[in-house]
């Protein structure tokens, strides 16, 4: 396997996080789920920086999203597999 696109802890995530420059929506990417050692498989729908996080599944809004194994918010609109998650369609749950 080459050097993956993204990264999760486990197959609870419900995100990964791109570990490359931007990525172009259309782009097939390949992950790494880093517990079991297993490749992962998207095609992003948008344009992701590096360091932002990538939806594995759909989300509805309301829905926990996990990453690294943890709850990191809930999403505030419905978030298709393949997008771009970040502070438009996820909010902390702090506030």
């Amino acid at each position: 396997m080459s050097a993956p696109d993204f990264l999760v802890h486990g197959p609870e995530d419900t995100v990964g996080v791109v570990v490359v420059e931007t990525v172009k929506a259309g782009t097939a990417l390949s992950g790494l789920d880093m517990e079991a050692g297993r490749t992962l498989h998207i095609d992003a729908l948008a344009d992701i920086p590096l360091g932002h996080k990538i939806a594995l599944k759909d989300l509805a809004e309301g829905d926990t999203v996990l990453k690294y194994g943890h709850d990191i918010g809930k999403a505030v609109a419905a978030v298709k597999a393949g997008d771009h998650v970040h502070v438009h369609n996820m909010k902390t749950k702090r506030w």
